[in-house]
């Protein structure tokens, strides 16, 4: 079983341009890529489908988050790293390959075109061996991640059965409450004296997204009407830096008010959920940009 944890196979695989490519694909996997994907996709693709979709990547993101500090699997030694924003956390299962595995699928899925399940199968593959050619999963903790990846979304699958429709019909308020009673079960239930802090921030970004998009299909019940492509583009990129000032902005006001704490944070994180589906779309339609 050695070759499940065994790095040396990678070493002579690695070059520049090797190197390169398996960091871009492993872009793929962390927080500014889903901060950029998450709001164009529910801007500019469906607001429905990308509900759905954010959803399913919280839901896989605490899902590995707790069995990582559940198994405290070591990740590969640290002579093998490529990558080393993964300092102090453990490594199975790999969140990139959960996560990949549910989200590309989930977009084939949606589309349901042979091409797009072609693309979902070309990125997940993508995403999981720039893991192993980084140096930071091994190939049990890669297997681990797709495995949780096609448990999660076999049970969304099913959540999304019309036996669970009327709990989908909920008033938005019992979803909130849903999502604050699960960032509560996590600090209840969090294993081995590990903190569930960065986890349940993902559950204040989706209190936030909730809230914003219950918001905005109030006010524009209909379907936006999108504007030329060279728009949505300006769209998309203006949009995108809004987020991103914004949040540099709330932090930074949090640090000069010296009201920096874990609870600050989630409100900020919360915030910038709300901004995505909420405050971003209100000020496209008060622009003109979307009917």
């Amino acid at each position: 079983m050695d070759f499940l944890h065994n790095m040396d196979w990678v070493l002579p695989l690695r070059s520049d341009a090797a190197t390169a490519i398996a960091n871009g694909f492993t872009w793929l996997g962390y927080t500014t890529f889903f901060l950029i994907a998450l709001p164009v996709a529910y801007w500019l693709w469906d607001r429905d489908k990308a509900m759905r979709m954010t959803v399913l990547i919280a839901i896989a993101a605490v899902l590995n988050g707790w069995l990582k500090d559940y198994w405290q699997d070591p990740r590969p030694d640290p002579k093998y790293w490529l990558d080393q924003r993964v300092a102090g956390s453990y490594g199975r299962p790999s969140g990139h390959a959960q996560v990949a595995f549910d989200m590309w699928l989930w977009i084939a899925w949606e589309i349901r075109r042979r091409w797009a399940y072609a693309l979902a199968v070309f990125i997940i593959a993508g995403v999981c061996f720039s893991r192993l050619y980084l140096g930071v999963h091994d190939i049990d903790e890669v297997l681990t991640g797709l495995a949780l990846g096609v448990v999660g979304l076999s049970l969304f699958i099913l959540f999304l059965s019309p036996a669970l429709g009327a709990a989908r019909r909920w008033p938005v308020i019992a979803h909130l409450g849903i999502i604050v009673v699960a960032g509560a079960i996590l600090f209840a239930t969090w294993p081995n004296g590990e903190r569930p802090e960065t986890t349940v921030g993902v559950l204040a970004l989706l209190f936030g997204w909730v809230a914003g998009a219950d918001m905005d299909i109030r006010l524009a019940p209909k379907p936006p009407v999108l504007p030329a492509w060279w728009l949505r583009i300006a769209m998309s990129v203006i949009g995108v830096l809004v987020l991103f000032a914004l949040q540099t902005g709330l932090n930074r006001a949090a640090h000069a008010l010296g009201i920096e704490s874990t609870a600050t944070s989630y409100v900020v994180t919360a915030l910038l959920g709300f901004y995505m589906t909420g405050a971003a779309p209100l000020a496209f339609r008060a622009l003109g940009l979307v009917k």
